[in-house]
């Protein structure tokens, strides 16, 4: 096979052009990621399009896939712990989202549809998305050497961004030209990708964990007797809450009350992700000059922030459209750098044998105050209006920066060179 001309060689980040292995695993990410990022916007479509659903029915089925994280997270982190072949339950993960997922269309062809489904489908998906996660960061530091984390973190999360322009202008416009259920075949075909791309790496993988004392608690204990790790915890939890009430209903509140049409959203959605890929850009960059932890603090602030100019959006459609690009732009620059910086943290500080179990003890609380955050913004937006809803979700996740006052998380400018 001819190689690529030198100049292309050199526009290819180094850890992919030396690192076959973590190619593949980017590679299954980055696929996998925009097939999500078409779900993200399509399944509310559904409801919305399709079978007329309302903002309470918007938060029940923003929550059905978000409540697994809680149900399950703790006990799967400490199956995967003690199982190990994580590889292999990502690949099983893959395929059963991509099976679930592939039932929207097939009901709708047969004009058998209804929210009851989409529910099944959200908590299954969801379910099989928290095996994934958990699999997920005990396989990244089995790929990834200590001194490389940021590095392999930015281009991670940098494809995440670019899913986040793709992905959603990828389903509006299928939306538009076909129909909103049709959009998640393009979805479930990304998992399987994702499946097979994940069939060719074979990582020597952290050793399972044997014993029997406390094993589904000390993923939780850890983040107790850890203070970097739990006052990140409270405040990525503190922003999801409000984040979630506000994403419960945002579909609902651009496509009715402020009469965006579904490709044109995912359309204004998809272009204001530039925000995210430029932010996986400059995060590295931010650490270096503030310190890791610091810029952590930065993305908490940057990441809500920009999302009060949704619900003061209104008059003519092209200034509601600046506003929610302007507001998604602004966001995805500071999620980014949220995520990448606390991501390279917890891969230096958490010790490897326990990394499953305290990322599903983790996600329990980060991930399980999601479905609450949805209910919630669900309920409210039907009891006192959509926008009076996302005044109080955008403002109240600015709060959570508070949750890093007086930790050392603040005054972390390097990756520790051991683990806590």
């Amino acid at each position: 096979m001819a190689e690529a001309p030198a100049g292309v060689r050199r526009a290819i980040p180094a850890l992919l052009r030396e690192d076959g292995v973590f190619r593949w695993f980017f590679t299954a990410h980055s696929i996998s990621l925009v097939g999500d990022q078409i779900s993200f916007l399509a399944i509310p479509l559904v409801a919305v399009l399709a079978l007329d659903a309302d903002a309470a029915q918007m938060g029940l089925l923003g929550a059905a896939g978000l409540v697994p994280s809680l149900l399950f997270a703790l006990h799967a982190g400490a199956w995967v712990d003690r199982r190990g072949r994580r590889r292999h339950l990502m690949i099983a993960a893959d395929i059963g989202r991509a099976a679930l997922l592939a039932t929207v269309p097939l009901a709708w062809v047969l004009d058998v549809l209804t929210l009851t489904q989409l529910y099944v489908v959200s908590f299954g998906v969801g379910t099989l998305s928290v095996v994934f996660a958990v699999c997920d960061s005990a396989l990244f530091v089995s790929i990834v050497a200590r001194e490389r984390y940021i590095e392999a973190n930015s281009l991670i999360h940098g494809s995440r961004a670019f899913s986040y322009v793709g992905g959603p202008a990828l389903a509006g416009g299928i939306v538009q030209v076909a129909s909103a259920p049709f959009a998640l075949v393009i979805d479930a075909c990304s998992f399987l990708a994702s499946a097979l791309c994940l069939r060719r790496i074979a990582p020597t993988e952290p050793p399972t964990d044997t014993s029997e004392s406390g094993h589904v608690s000390a993923g939780l204990r850890y983040i107790i007797g850890s203070p970097v790790v739990r006052s990140a915890l409270g405040a990525s939890a503190w922003i999801n809450l409000f984040n979630f009430m506000f994403w419960a209903i945002f579909v609902l509140f651009a496509t009715r009350e402020l009469d965006v049409a579904p490709g044109l959203l995912g359309a204004v959605l998809g272009a204001g992700a530039v925000g995210g890929v430029i932010g996986a850009v400059v995060a590295g960059g931010v650490s270096r000059r503030i310190g890791v932890g610091p810029a952590y603090a930065l993305g908490c602030v940057l990441f809500p922030l920009p999302l009060v100019l949704v619900p003061l959006a209104g008059g003519p459609q092209p200034l509601v459209l600046a506003l929610l690009f302007l507001a998604e732009f602004g966001s995805g620059v500071g999620v980014m750098i949220l995520d990448i910086s606390v991501g390279s943290i917890f891969a230096a500080v958490i010790p490897h044998e326990l990394r499953a179990r305290v990322s599903g003890a983790y996600m329990v609380v980060n991930y399980g105050v999601r479905p609450l955050g949805a209910l919630i913004g669900g309920g409210l937006g039907a009891l006192i209006g959509l926008r009076p809803t996302l005044w109080i979700a955008t403002v109240g996740a600015l709060f959570g920066v508070a949750f890093l006052v007086g930790s050392p998380l603040m005054r972390m400018h390097e990756l520790p060179e051991t683990a806590q």
